[in-house]
């Protein structure tokens, strides 16, 4: 008897998705669709299209359907390959890349790319990779190799300069090093060092940001980050204008929000980067405390859910490959709420899936992808 065209759909639709983890499609999904809606407000008055988005939503899932569909072995296979890959690409940077803005981040291969996205993914893969060949047989020296591992290409975006990737990338190879093992009494002493010094320049902001005043392999531009973060009145229309007028979006947004469509920070072009990195501002002023409550807890149920995929991993380097990069959401929604609510310096970085751009969606996309992947493969093997 021939099936219905109901039926067939139905048939493909659940090869299509057959193996991917439910619980984790549903919170993407609905993080995307905060994501739009809030884009189709913050895009007014920008030559962003509609199309655009659309275009770069797309591209992040298809990327994750794909990936989800390579097997964790073959990605354990490809990581060296790929974090050499990722290495030679800066270093073309350094070399010949373009400037745009004072930095050089860009490479012409006949379409302009940013190489420096590649090591968000890259490292973890590849120290994942690295701490699996070594498992059960870890000396201290392990952990240096690894962490020479690490600093080579945070090196080379810090100085193109790129502080905001440096960082996420930094962070990704981190949370490796940190889950294979690193023990705590190598931890805390680096953990007091900041502590201490963010009390310090706490304590005499006012003497360390005089304009005569140089910090020792600290650009310029970054130390006027920090300072006007301390005090965003220092400079209110220069560097603080984005902090003091993200606040007052949020704070003006009370509980309830201004409605949608409605936020006059952002309509009135007060907010900048506003589809970009500073799009959780109006999000605040458009959906107030309580818009803010449910995108947390969907951020929430993202680290929760993908934490419990890498837990149930059946490997060491598929554990510690799904952690980081589920840590790695943690720190792109952690950064970038805190640096909109001035918590945090200004450093450029996107609130995952929710913040316009393409190539950061694509990274995203490629993240989940792997989550997906060692959930569907897991399944695959138990059966």
């Amino acid at each position: 008897m021939e099936k219905s065209p109901l039926i067939k759909i139905k048939s493909v639709f659940s090869s299509i998705f057959a193996g991917l983890d439910r619980q984790l499609g549903l919170i993407l999904l609905g993080l995307a669709a905060i994501g739009f809606f809030t884009f189709l407000s913050a895009s007014q008055n920008t030559p962003v299209q509609i199309a655009d988005e659309i275009r770069n939503l797309v591209l992040s899932f298809v990327v994750m359907w794909i990936v989800s569909r390579i097997p964790p072995k073959w990605l354990e296979m490809g990581a060296v390959w790929i974090y050499g890959f990722g290495v030679a690409l800066l270093i073309a940077v350094a070399v010949f890349g373009l400037i745009k803005k004072g930095a050089r981040r860009w490479l012409n291969i006949g379409i302009v790319i940013q190489p420096s996205e590649i090591m968000k993914i890259a490292m973890p893969l590849m120290l994942a990779w690295y701490f699996q060949k070594r498992e059960g047989i870890q000396t201290s020296w392990d952990y240096a190799v690894a962490a020479i591992i690490l600093a080579i290409p945070v090196f080379l975006i810090a100085r193109q300069p790129d502080l905001g990737t440096a960082l996420l990338v930094f962070a990704a190879g981190l949370y490796v090093i940190i889950l294979a093992g690193l023990p705590w009494k190598w931890i805390l002493p680096f953990v007091g060092i900041g502590v201490v010094g963010i009390l310090l320049i706490i304590i005499f902001g006012s003497t360390i940001c005089a304009n005569d005043v140089v910090w020792p392999l600290v650009h310029n531009y970054q130390k006027h980050r920090v300072c006007t973060l301390l005090d965003p009145t220092s400079d209110p229309l220069g560097k603080g204008f984005h902090t003091i007028q993200s606040m007052i979006a949020i704070g003006s947004g009370g509980f309830f929000g201004k409605g949608w469509f409605q936020g006059t920070q952002a309509h009135l072009e007060f907010i900048p980067e506003k589809h970009t990195d500073f799009v959780f501002a109006v999000f605040s002023e458009e959906f107030g405390l309580l818009g803010n409550l449910i995108l947390i807890a969907l951020f929430f149920a993202l680290i929760k859910r993908g934490l419990a995929i890498s837990a149930s991993a059946p490997n060491l380097f598929t554990r510690l490959l799904g952690a980081a990069v589920t840590l790695i959401f943690f720190t792109y929604a952690f950064v970038n709420i805190g640096m909109v609510s001035g918590l945090l310096p200004v450093v450029g970085v996107p609130l995952p899936f929710i913040s316009y751009g393409g190539t950061a969606l694509v990274t995203l996309g490629f993240g989940a992808g792997i989550l997906m992947s060692i959930h569907r493969h897991r399944r695959l093997v138990q059966s």
